[in-house]
């Protein structure tokens, strides 16, 4: 059998059986993918759809909802700004789910799927499959930092001037702590 060009090399047989599992948990699913980052595909099983599209288009959304959450400062100091995307059509749901460190599940469900299971299931899923792909793929922040190869350099008068210094770091303000209520019964209670 020969391999796709279009299905990732880091492929597992691992990732593709947790899609068959989930898609007989949640039978209102119509299809699963995970992609890479790079948008290439991982493992899927979307029948009727073209999953080298679905992976591409996937990446963009993640893109824009990590850039959504950074605007609406709902991400968290980790880095972590997504988690999962949720989207509503008129034929049913396209649910993302972050899967590990870099790749992405995408889960399509028909109309009458309950939402809460589909959450529930996909975000286990992504979980599971975020751990086959963070396993064979090594961690960008651990990763050594080879020095940058210099070119010879030519004198010019930008190269003369001393580097700007950097400002400060912006410091964040504390959050204030909500104000704690006490379960009190006032005389109305019973």
């Amino acid at each position: 059998m020969a391999a796709d060009p279009d299905i990732h090399p880091d492929t597992q047989p691992g990732m593709q059986e947790e899609l068959r599992r989930l898609r007989a948990r949640v039978p209102q699913l119509t299809g699963a993918l995970v992609s890479g980052p790079d948008g290439l595909v991982l493992a899927q099983d979307t029948p009727g759809i073209a999953p080298e599209n679905l992976a591409s288009l996937t990446t963009s959304a993640r893109e824009l909802a990590v850039r959504i959450t950074e605007a609406a400062g709902q991400g968290d100091d980790r880095g972590d700004q997504f988690r999962e995307l949720l989207v509503r059509g008129g034929h049913g749901y396209v649910a993302t789910y972050a899967a590990g460190r870099t790749a992405v599940l995408t889960l399509l469900a028909e109309d009458r799927v309950p939402v809460g299971r589909l959450h529930l299931e996909g975000r286990r899923a992504g979980a599971r499959i975020g751990e086959l792909v963070d396993a064979r793929a090594p961690d960008p922040a651990e990763a050594p930092v080879e020095a940058p190869v210099e070119a010879p350099a030519k004198a010019t008068a930008k190269q003369s001037r001393p580097a700007a210094k950097a400002g400060p770091a912006r410091a964040r303000t504390a959050r204030t702590p909500r104000a704690t209520t006490t379960n009190t019964r006032s005389t109305t209670d019973s």
